[in-house]
C-alpha cells in the first residue's frame, strides 16, 4: 500500500483501473493527455480547468516568469492588480474582485460577503448543483440524498437550504417559507448534475423573486464564467447577480479562483467587516495565469468554439444511432453530458431517473482502450478546448464510432 491515500488527493478524480493497470498521467499538451504507454485525446481537461489546452505556451511562460521572480513575497505585488483589473474588464458591474485558491474557498467567501450585506443568515443554493466541498456548500450536492427533495419538507441543515432547479413554484415557496434568505446561491447550469439547463425564462424569475424578498444573487460560475462567452454565462441569461465566483480556467489549469462583486456588497472586506485571507490568494503564480489567459480568451472566437463542439455532440448521436442506440447530450459545445436515452432530462429528478452508470463505465473503459479519455461517473462531462481542432474531432468521432459498435 502507497503512502497517498486512495492513491490520489481527491476522491473526486479516482479512476478505474483498466485491465488490472491504474491510470497515472505523465504528461498533458494541447488536447492531450500520455501515460506510461500511450498518448489519448482529452475530454476530462482538468475537470474543466482550461479551455486553451493544456500547457498553452503563453500561459507557462508567464507561470515561468513569476515563478523566477519569487512565487511568494507575501505582500501585494504588481501582477495581483493587473490580473484583477483583466478579468473585471469582461464582468460587467462586479467590477471588484478578490482573488482566492479554490472555488470552494470563492463560494464560501461569496456566502460570507452575502450575509453580512444583507444582515441575514441563511443561503439557499441549487438542490444538485456543485458549490464547492466545504461543509455548509456541500450540502444539497448531486448524489447527496436530499438532492432529491423527495418530500414536501424543505432540507435544511445548519444556515443552509435547498430550491429545486427549473422549478418556478418552489422559489416563490421558498420566501414564503423563510424570511431570512440572504442569498440564492445558483449554477446558470447545472453541471455536476448532468449539464442541465436552466428553462426558459427560469433564471429571470429567480432574479426577480429575489430581489422582491431583498436577497442577494450569488452566481457561481466557477465551471462556466468563460466557457461560453468572455464573461459571464448568466449575463447571457439576462441575469445580473450581485457576485459571482470564478475559477477553473480563469488560470487555465493554475490553482485559482476569484470572487468578483458590485463595489457596494464588496464594501464589507474594504472595511474589515468581513474577514478575508489565505497566504496564497493572490499569488504571483495564480495571477500571471490569469492575466495571460484572459489576454488569449479575449481574442477567442466563442462561436467558431462552440459550433465545432455542437458539431461533435450532433456526431456522437449519429454514431449510437448508426449501431442502433439512441443517445442524447445535454450542454453546450463546450461542456456537455451524455446520456443513453433519447430522452433529454431537464430536471434532476429526471436525470436519477435516467442515468446509467454501468453503461458510463463501459463507454469509458472502452474509449481508453481506444485512446480516449472521458470522465467515468453517470453525470460526468465531456470538455473541449480550442486545441481540439477538427482533426482531433474527427479523430473522436471515430472512437465513438467504434465504441457504439461494441455496445450495441
Amino acid at each position: 500500500m502507497g503512502h497517498l491515500v486512495g492513491g490520489i488527493s481527491s476522491a473526486g478524480r479516482v479512476m478505474p483501473s483498466l485491465d488490472g493497470v491504474p491510470f497515472l498521467v505523465t504528461r498533458a499538451q494541447g488536447p492531450y493527455v500520455w501515460d506510461r504507454e500511450r498518448r489519448y485525446i482529452d475530454t476530462a481537461l482538468g475537470f474543466g480547468a482550461t479551455l486553451v489546452g493544456h500547457a498553452h505556451p503563453a500561459v507557462v511562460e508567464a507561470i515561468s516568469h513569476a515563478a523566477s521572480q519569487g512565487s511568494m513575497p507575501a505582500f501585494a505585488h504588481p501582477g495581483e492588480e493587473a490580473a484583477a483589473a483583466a478579468l473585471s474588464a469582461a464582468t460587467g458591474n462586479l467590477s471588484r474582485v478578490i482573488f482566492t485558491n479554490t472555488g470552494s474557498e470563492a463560494v464560501h467567501l461569496a456566502c460570507r460577503l452575502a450575509r453580512a450585506y444583507t444582515r441575514r443568515g441563511r443561503i439557499a443554493k441549487m438542490a444538485a448543483g456543485f458549490d464547492g466541498w466545504y461543509d455548509e456548500v456541500a450540502y444539497g450536492n448531486a448524489g447527496a440524498s436530499e438532492a432529491a427533495m423527495l418530500s414536501n419538507t424543505r432540507p435544511i441543515r445548519d444556515h443552509m437550504t435547498l430550491v429545486r432547479f427549473n422549478d418556478f413554484d418552489d422559489v416563490e415557496r421558498l420566501f414564503e417559507e423563510f424570511d431570512d434568505i440572504a442569498a440564492i446561491l445558483f449554477e446558470p447550469m447545472l453541471a455536476n448534475a448532468g449539464c442541465l439547463s436552466p428553462a426558459e425564462g427560469y433564471l429571470r424569475h429567480v432574479e426577480a423573486v429575489a430581489r422582491r424578498h431583498g436577497a442577494l444573487l450569488i452566481a457561481d460560475e466557477v465551471l462556466m464564467g468563460f466557457r461560453t462567452r468572455f464573461g459571464l454565462t448568466c449575463h447571457a441569461h439576462g441575469i445580473s447577480p450581485d457576485i459571482a465566483t470564478l475559477g477553473k480556467l480563469i488560470g487555465s489549469g493554475v490553482p485559482v479562483a476569484a470572487v468578483v462583486g458590485t463595489p457596494e456588497v464588496m464594501e464589507g472586506c474594504e472595511r474589515g467587516e468581513v474577514v478575508r485571507a489565505g497566504t496564497y490568494s493572490g499569488n504571483p503564480i495564480a495571477t500571471g495565469a490569469v492575466s495571460a489567459t484572459m489576454e488569449i480568451l479575449g481574442k477567442l472566437d466563442y462561436e467558431a468554439l462552440l459550433a465545432r463542439g455542437e458539431g461533435l455532440r450532433g456526431e456522437i448521436v449519429r454514431a449510437f444511432a448508426e449501431a442502433g442506440i439512441e443517445v442524447s447530450t445535454s450542454g453546450c459545445g463546450t461542456v456537455f453530458t451524455l446520456w443513453f436515452t433519447p430522452h433529454l432530462p431537464r430536471t434532476y429528478a429526471e436525470a436519477l431517473a435516467v442515468m446509467a452508470p454501468p453503461r458510463t463505465v463501459a463507454f469509458h473503459l472502452e474509449a481508453r482502450r481506444r485512446g480516449l479519455v472521458t470522465m467515468p461517473f453517470a453525470f460526468g462531462r465531456m470538455y473541449l478546448s480550442t486545441a481540439h481542432e477538427p482533426e482531433v474531432l474527427a479523430e473522436m468521432t471515430e472512437v465513438v464510432r467504434g465504441i457504439a459498435k461494441t455496445m450495441s
